[in-house]
């Protein structure tokens, strides 16, 4: 049976190498043995990868746990620690953005191109509900897309058509135990209050599903035409801003502005999820009316009026804190991925360059960007010395003390999802 649920996710290669997001509850550890099971038939390998966030004492203990059960059934594990500071706001989405980014760069580094995720049925009702009463679009209300496409991964839901009970079943027959998540008795989140409602109504998860697959059919032919005017209204920098001209949503296609703007938003603010409609409406309506004076902010990225169109760039108040690079040699700091090659000391950082930095060497960069842009660029310092900025193309002269010529510092724009996704959905 679970064959009939990959195959539609296909092509395979011969002989795939899956890996399986497994926190240890219900539903990824189901996945985990069917998805082995599958593989295996196939004469192929499968890792299962659990992410430990670092924000429950608990958690390195049961990711050991989930190893213990996983490799007695000869299935390979590997636990993905989120290190470094935390959100002091935010904390669900910022562990959602990180779990993905630990299990894409994992998957990567391997050539592993298919990240299986254990979203099911039940998950995509409570999902549209929530849309729902958010009076999301098309976009919203279409839910989980059972294929999506991520930086040099495959994300797949083979389970979408199932449901938990179907899941718990599974490792029932199996004699399989299971970890129990204390936050899914947490009331004060939503999607646990939405999953109590549905339980009282089956009925209404089984109206929500089909309007999902309605919404979804519906967002597929919108998606054409958004990519359209992407292409013709849009100019991608690798700086990680673009140039934005509404022309072409202004000729017959004002309904898809609010979307496009979306997209263009969440690519540019590093965000995982366009923000609301209702916001992105009265945006649309601003840029219209030429009322942009001063600019407006929204989902973590600026937009402002110039003479050659809108700049969309990244709101400094939203760029990631400077991080050290610990040794590291390769790493992601807000929306950029980065690789570093030093010798010496490695008491060195990556972070903004920020107003101090650019003074540092504004007389050295013969052609600058937009000045709202340089301030958020990625930028290499040892204390509070600029040593590389690589969209600059600036590095610190080789006679420099910090240098020594000894650093080569890049990094490139890596949003959490591109401007024209194959899908719109997570």
């Amino acid at each position: 049976m679970f064959a009939s649920l990959m195959d539609p996710l296909g092509p395979f290669e011969h002989n795939p190498h899956l890996a399986v997001a497994v926190s240890g509850g219900a539903d990824s550890m189901a996945l985990a043995l069917l998805a082995h099971a599958w593989v295996r038939h196939g004469g192929g390998t499968m890792t299962a990868l659990t992410v430990d966030h670092g924000l429950r004492p608990e958690a390195a203990g049961e990711a050991r746990q989930v190893g213990v059960w996983l490799t007695d059934r000869g299935i390979a594990h590997e636990t993905l620690v989120w290190r470094g500071p935390k959100p002091h706001s935010g904390i669900q989405a910022a562990a959602r953005t990180a779990r993905y980014d630990l299990l894409a760069q994992w998957c990567r580094h391997r050539g592993v191109l298919h990240l299986l995720a254990a979203h099911h049925g039940d998950d995509q009702a409570e999902t549209v509900l929530l849309r729902q009463n958010m009076h999301s679009g098309i976009t919203g209300l279409s839910g989980m897309a059972p294929v999506r496409a991520m930086a040099g991964v495959r994300l797949l839901r083979p389970l979408l058509s199932r449901h938990r009970a179907d899941l718990t079943a599974t490792l029932n027959a199996r004699r399989q135990p299971w970890l129990e998540d204390p936050s899914n008795q947490e009331l004060r989140y939503g999607r646990i209050r939405a999953r109590r409602a549905l339980e009282k109504d089956m009925g209404q998860r089984d109206r929500l599903l089909a309007l999902a697959g309605r919404a979804s059919a519906a967002r597929r032919r919108d998606g054409h035409r958004l990519a359209d005017l992407a292409a013709r209204g849009v100019r991608l920098h690798p700086a990680g801003y673009c140039w934005f001209d509404p022309a072409p949503c202004l000729e017959g296609n004002r309904d898809l502005l609010p979307p496009l703007l979306g997209d263009v938003l969440r690519c540019i603010g590093g965000g995982v999820y366009r923000p609301r409609r209702d916001r992105l409406e009265r945006l649309g309506q601003a840029i219209i009316a030429g009322r942009l004076a001063g600019g407006r902010t929204l989902g973590g990225a600026r937009v402002l009026a110039r003479k050659h169109g809108l700049l969309v760039c990244r709101e400094i108040s939203r760029v990631a804190p400077s991080r050290e690079t610990s040794g590291d040699r390769q790493g992601r700091w807000d929306r950029f991925s980065w690789s570093l090659y030093a010798l010496g000391p490695d008491d060195l950082s990556v972070g903004p360059l920020g107003q101090t930095g650019w003074r540092q060497i504004k007389d050295q960069v013969p052609n600058a960007l937009p000045s709202p842009v340089q301030i958020a660029l990625p930028a290499l310092r040892r204390g509070d010395r600029v040593l590389a900025v690589p969209h600059l193309k600036w590095t610190a002269p080789e006679d420099n003390p910090d240098n020594g010529g000894n650093i080569h510092f890049s990094a490139w724009f890596t949003p959490a999802r591109p401007l024209q996704p194959s899908d719109n959905s997570l």
